[in-house]
């Protein structure tokens, strides 16, 4: 059941936003999104929140200024997402910047599993032979990793901001907003904006050093693509300290300066970086970087993001696309075996899904949970054949169920069952053993049950109501588009009654319709329907600029309708 309703919207708060100087309809999208101070809206570099905030940062900026001083060997460890790729890119050009001798590895996701395991730190040592290991968007977990680089004398410096267990990784540093007593205003830090403020808090304990001043020092602000890029892909909450990175990164894209990679994975998805949008770098850059970690091996994409080579630039872009294309084929395939698997599926009677398939690749279970998850609104692990009898799965939520914490009480529950899991709220992957999957299954509907109640599984489509006749227009969204909207400042969608003049289906899959309120004529399409409306519906929808021989129009996208 899908059902539409309306954000609350504090009158108050969007009075106060508009007297301050923000236009009329802003006001209100903000107060609804829990934004009440004008301060906030602030994307200026200015307005960040200091790097003193995270704790032991001071500790790390000394430990790698003294590091650099004694010309010690440094090996970032990445995870093999996009996160991990733009965090190991920002750690390897901005410690390079600063005078590091440093070098990346990228594990190989199917052979060494995720995290800074016994294994990862045995062929670093092996590869790279380094004094210090700094790990990027991942480690928090790695307990056992961290003890092994310590019996081979490596210290192991923590950059992370994924959820800890009980136990912390004894390494030499770990900075993490997420770690216990951490006071840092935002925990919605990604694994490169984590990163990024290691980074400036170097760069200022190394300016009281006097190794450099504010003119001679490394301008690090030249990072913020990558941060931006690796933000937005994670999914993490753009809170306002988000919204002021990615505001930045996307502002220096518009203007033509990124990196040589970024600027080629434009090129290769067909965007425009001259008006690159959250949506851009969520939707086509980051899944073409992500292809490479999900099927073959991410240094590619790291190779991408490091290189000051136009040209190879170009042509990494262009085999990431490949890999992406492939992914896009599997994932199609894989999707119809999940439907498969799933006809028998009752919404009314699960609360769940877990799904295996033995012909499953594990790079691209991920994808296919999501989609599930999307198409059925339920908590959804996939799960794919690993080696020797174990099988690994990726998890996507909804909201109000923290799939991490589920996964804990499983394992609380029947402690043989998994074997490793970790996560967020609305993701998480595990191992366990294939006989072990009913018993799983089982287990965790029964979490599902006891914590999800009949209304949370409905989906809800939240709008902001209805919008006045006089912003249907291209000005106005290009003022929506000037915004950074994404995860947790949800992209605006207005609501309102329309009488259905016509409607057609176009190339049998989509719903082209013409509407019409208070004299003013639209044209609508609503992606992926086709049963028709009643002559008169309630639309939810988001306002688009369609260009066609070089007119633009405002045109509705159709979120959902029903009959009104």
């Amino acid at each position: 059941m899908t059902r539409i309703a309306t954000r609350p919207c504090s009158f108050r708060t969007s009075e106060m936003l508009r007297q301050g100087g923000v236009h009329p309809v802003l006001a209100r999208l903000y107060a609804s999104r829990g934004l009440s101070d004008t301060r906030e809206l602030s994307s200026e570099l200015a307005a960040l929140m200091p790097p003193s905030g995270l704790r032991h940062i001071d500790s790390a900026a000394v430990f790698l200024a003294d590091a650099i001083a004694a010309g010690k060997k440094m090996c970032i460890v990445a995870d093999y997402d996009c996160d991990g790729a733009t965090a190991c890119a920002v750690a390897l050009r901005g410690l390079k910047s600063m005078g590091a001798r440093v070098d990346f590895i990228v594990p190989n996701r199917f052979e060494y599993g995720y995290g800074l395991t016994p294994e990862i730190v045995a062929l670093t040592a092996r590869e790279k032979a380094p004094d210090i290991i700094v790990t990027v968007d991942n480690g928090i977990a790695s307990v056992d990793g961290v003890l092994e680089a310590t019996r081979r004398g490596i210290d192991v410096v923590i950059t992370d901001h994924h959820l800890p267990a009980d136990v912390l990784p004894a390494a030499r540093v770990i900075v993490n907003p997420n770690q216990p007593e951490c006071g840092f205003p935002s925990k919605h830090l990604a694994g490169v904006g984590v990163v990024f403020y290691v980074l400036l808090a170097l760069r200022a304990e190394l300016r009281r050093r006097g190794v450099f001043d504010a003119q001679t020092q490394p301008k690090l602000d030249s990072l913020l693509d990558l941060v931006a890029l690796g933000t937005v892909a994670d999914v993490v909450k753009l809170d306002s300290n988000n919204r002021i990175l990615v505001a930045q990164g996307l502002k220096r894209m518009r203007a033509g300066r990124m990196h040589a990679g970024v600027a080629a994975l434009f090129r290769v998805a067909k965007r425009e970086s001259r008006t690159a949008s959250p949506f851009d770098l969520g939707f086509a850059l980051g899944p073409r970087l992500n292809a490479a970690g999900r099927l073959e091996d991410m240094s590619l994409g790291i190779e991408c993001l490091i290189t000051d080579d136009e040209g190879r630039a170009w042509a990494i872009a262009e085999k990431l696309n490949e890999i992406n294309l492939k992914r896009r084929e599997i994932e199609a395939e894989m999707q119809d075996a999940a439907l498969l698997h799933l006809d028998a599926f009752q919404p009314a009677t699960s609360n769940t899904i877990s799904v295996f398939d033995a012909g499953w690749h594990q790079g691209v279970i991920g994808i296919v949970a999501s989609r599930l998850k999307e198409k059925f609104f339920r908590p959804t692990i996939t799960f794919a054949p690993g080696s020797d009898g174990w099988i690994k799965g990726s998890g996507r939520s909804i909201p109000g169920f923290h799939l991490r914490d589920a996964l804990d009480l499983v394992s609380k529950r029947a402690p043989s069952l998994i074997d490793k899991f970790g996560g967020h709220a609305m993701a998480a992957g595990l191992t366990i053993r294939a006989d072990a999957f009913d018993a799983f299954s089982r287990a965790f509907e029964e979490v599902g049950r006891s914590w999800l109640t009949a209304q949370q599984l409905e989906r809800i489509i939240e709008t902001d109501g209805p919008l006045e006749d006089a912003y249907y227009t291209t000005e106005f969204i290009d003022l929506m588009d000037g915004q950074v909207w994404g995860q947790g400042f949800a992209p605006p969608v207005f609501c309102d009654e329309f009488r259905v003049l016509s409607q057609r289906i176009l190339k049998e899959r989509h719903l082209k319709l013409h509407l019409e309120r208070n004299g003013q004529r639209y044209d609508a399409i609503w992606f992926g329907h086709t049963a028709s409306l009643g002559e008169r519906a309630r639309v939810a929808f988001r306002l688009d600029a369609n260009e066609y021989n070089g007119v633009t129009r405002v045109q509705l996208m159709v979120e959902h309708a029903e009959p009104a």
